[in-house]
């Protein structure tokens, strides 16, 4: 994935009526690995790293990107949301597209807070990227992420496998 682009970044901290959305920091190094080493968190994303990997692999702020926020519900991290430029050489419906991503730890499922955070960060783009469409992977098995695609927005474009299993490309645009 590459940048987003000409954007000014970090941005002020999105605040929503539950959560807060802003740039990593060294404090939350520990629950992006925890993020990235949880089982349940990587069912449909190709499995867990070992967390002693991560430990070695993780820098001091991760994730430290344009486009990566660390979830707040308060004041402790819950999850991440990503919005990365899709590469050129991947799916032709996603090349050169911003491309909409969301971890959230296990104890934050069923609260509603992955449709709070993912739509707080898309309105956001809206604002500094005005008609850029979006667009989102997920596996079909994944009933939550299908479910949360069509609360956004997002429309099937294509169906592919990869990873031995089906998965879905959805896109939003903007007028």
């Amino acid at each position: 994935m590459t940048e987003l682009g000409p954007v000014t970044w970090p941005p002020a901290p999105i605040r929503t009526e539950r959560l807060v959305l802003r740039a990593p920091e060294a404090r939350d190094r520990p629950a992006f690995i925890d993020l990235l080493a949880s089982p349940e968190v990587h069912t449909y994303l190709g499995g867990p790293r070992p967390r002693e990997e991560l430990e070695r692999e993780t820098p001091e702020v991760p994730e430290g990107w344009p486009g990566s926020f660390a979830v707040e519900l308060d004041g402790v991290v819950i999850g991440q949301i990503l919005l990365r430029r899709a590469p050129a050489h991947g799916r032709p419906a996603a090349a050169g597209k911003v491309d909409l991503g969301y971890l959230l730890l296990p104890r934050a499922w069923g609260h509603g807070y992955a449709a709070e955070a993912c739509a707080a960060a898309l309105d956001w783009l809206d604002t500094v990227l005005p008609g850029e469409p979006v667009v989102l992977h997920t596996q079909t098995a994944n009933a939550g992420s299908m479910r949360l695609a069509t609360r956004l927005g997002f429309t099937e474009a294509e169906r592919f496998r990869a990873w031995d299993a089906e998965q879905w490309l959805g896109v939003r645009t903007r007028p």
